[in-house]
Parts: structure tokens; sequence; C-alpha cells
């Protein structure tokens, strides 16, 4: 069986340098009827849940650790018995939300996580976030961006940990490198291509955010 894409949009806040906002975060499910991984678990818990059903999660994979993407990572991997993978340089983030719980395993560029016959590479992406990482499944023709690349432009800067310039380049050395109509699937709002984004990104890149 094919793996498939699930999804769900769930709300809450993120929080950092003493501001507080209000959010709306995407979490993704990948796998098959038997298996499944997650990428990121934001504000609910019980709706990741049910999009994993009675299927085993191998591995709940984090792009980074601000607060609205990983606040229920150790209460969902607790549940569902599977390990929580962050990129290290992130780890300066991840305390600040969960100073007594490290995550189980580390995310490096170029691994691959396989589920279901397929695998996401680990493309790491710094610059919103010093481990921000995206995932590439090649086969699916799909990239999992999380705060590195929405469909309006690059994840935020200006806050601490963050670069407009380092993620610029991740962005253009990492992602529109891949084929265009590679689905960029991101961590909030609508999926859009990378074929679109290569059409807008100077436009972009020249207003500086």
């Amino acid at each position: 069986m094919t793996a498939r894409i699930d999804h769900t949009e769930t709300s809450g806040t993120f929080s950092l340098d003493g501001q507080t906002f209000e959010v709306d975060n995407n979490a993704w499910v990948v796998g098959d009827d038997a298996e499944c991984v997650v990428i990121d678990v934001p504000h609910d818990v019980a709706a990741v849940r049910e999009l994993i059903g009675d299927r085993k999660v191998l591995a709940i994979l984090a792009t980074h650790a601000h607060d609205d993407h990983v606040r229920k990572a150790p209460e969902l991997a607790d549940a569902v018995g599977a390990p929580i993978f962050l990129h290290p340089d992130d780890m300066v983030l991840w305390r600040m939300t969960h100073p007594e719980r490290p995550p189980e395993r580390e995310l490096a560029d170029g691994q691959v996580v396989g589920v279901a016959g397929t695998g996401l590479q680990v493309l790491h992406t710094p610059g919103h976030a010093p481990g921000g990482v995206c995932l590439h499944a090649a086969d699916l023709g799909v990239v999992f961006t999380g705060d590195t690349l929405f469909a309006g432009g690059p994840g935020a800067t200006g806050r601490s940990y963050s670069d407009f310039d380092v993620l610029v380049e991740s962005i253009r050395r990492r992602l529109l490198t891949l084929p265009e109509s590679t689905e960029v699937r991101p961590g909030h709002g609508e999926s859009t291509t990378i074929g679109a984004v290569l059409g807008q990104f100077d436009d972009w890149v020249a207003r500086g955010y």
C-alpha cells in the first residue's frame, strides 16, 4: 500500500521573547494503514491521535522546537510509545518548553526516516530556527517545510535565534532546487508548490521578509 498524507489543523498560542500570539498550526501524519510518522505536535493531542487511529507510530518528527510545534510532543510520545526526533541545533529552543524532557533521537541533514515504504529525507534549513528542518518525500512529491517556507513567503525572523539571510540561503539551496512540481506542506496555512515559490522568491528577498 502506498503511503498517504493525513492532516489536521489545531489552534493555540506561540510564545517567544516575552510575547504570545494566537496561531493555527498544521500537523501532518505520513504512513499507511499499519504504521505512520507524525510531523509536529502543536496544541491538541486528541486531534492528532484521531488521525493516527490504531496505527503504530514509528517516530514523532519536529521540524523545529518553537513551542507551538512541540508543546504536545512528549504527551503524544508517551501515549503512543514513539520517540521524538529533533535536530540538535534546536535544543536551546526545546529546553524553553520542555527543560526536563529531552527528545529521544536526533535528526541530521541527509538522514532518511522510513515509513510505509517511503522515505522522508531530512534537509537542515536553519534561519527561522537554528535546527529547523524540512522533510522531503520524493516519491510522494511533497516537502514538509515547518516554518521555513510558506505560500506567502519565508518563515518569520527578527526574534531570538533567527536570521533572515540564513533562512533565504537555506530556501535557495535546499528547497528551490527540488522539482517545481513538489508540493510544499508548511507548518501554518495553505500548501503551495516549489514552482509557485520560484516565481515570487526574488520579490520576497527584496522586501526583506
